[in-house]
């Protein structure tokens, strides 16, 4: 159902195949404000958590809203197995899509942050996506990805198929005083 929905969620491991449908990106928003710099740690910071297998979601906007100053602040953070966003939107700064663990899928999504805003040690594919690198405080720069992976045996990784990278309007606008990359180690 279209609405904003400000509260924290939390999909355990238990509830397997379990499918959110909204009315639309930016109808349907599920919105919290957790930080780092308010005393959370980045995995606690999440608006929206899930580890259930096969987690689906469609047309929903996840938000978090803490901004650039309180530095980490995780809009989503996913260890589910086997599981899809399709046509979501995911809004944050530093840290906003926490591709934890596992097996991931999303198709058609938006995905706005500035440093590591897609993060984790995931096996993930991101296809037909928008990423929006945003402005971030003065003397950073952005950083699209950041993989987590420490064993060079691990399956994991991030792989980018047919998705369009962009500015933020509020990047856009000061387009050269930041220096945007589109990855970099996170471990």
């Amino acid at each position: 159902k279209a609405g904003v929905y400000d509260e924290y969620v939390s999909i355990p491991k238990q509830k397997k195949n379990l499918m959110m449908i909204g009315a639309g990106k930016g109808l349907t928003v599920i919105t919290g404000n957790r930080s780092y710099v308010d005393g959370w740690t980045t995995f606690n910071t999440a608006t929206f958590a899930v580890v259930g297998q096969g987690f689906v979601a469609v047309n929903i906007t996840f938000r978090n809203t803490a901004g650039p100053t309180k530095h980490q602040a995780v809009a989503v953070r996913n260890g589910a197995d086997k599981s899809t966003f399709y046509s979501c939107s995911f809004e944050g700064y530093q840290d906003t899509l926490y591709a934890h663990s596992l097996r991931q899928f999303y198709r058609g999504c938006d995905i706005y942050g500035t440093i590591d805003f897609i993060f984790g040690n995931a096996a993930v594919v991101f296809q037909n996506c928008n990423m929006y690198p945003r402005r971030p405080l003065d003397n950073q720069f952005n950083a699209i990805t950041a993989q987590g992976r420490t064993d060079p045996n691990q399956n994991t990784g991030i792989s980018i198929h047919n998705c369009t990278i962009k500015a933020a309007d509020d990047l856009a606008n000061s387009i050269n005083a930041t220096q945007t990359y589109l990855g970099r180690p996170w471990k």
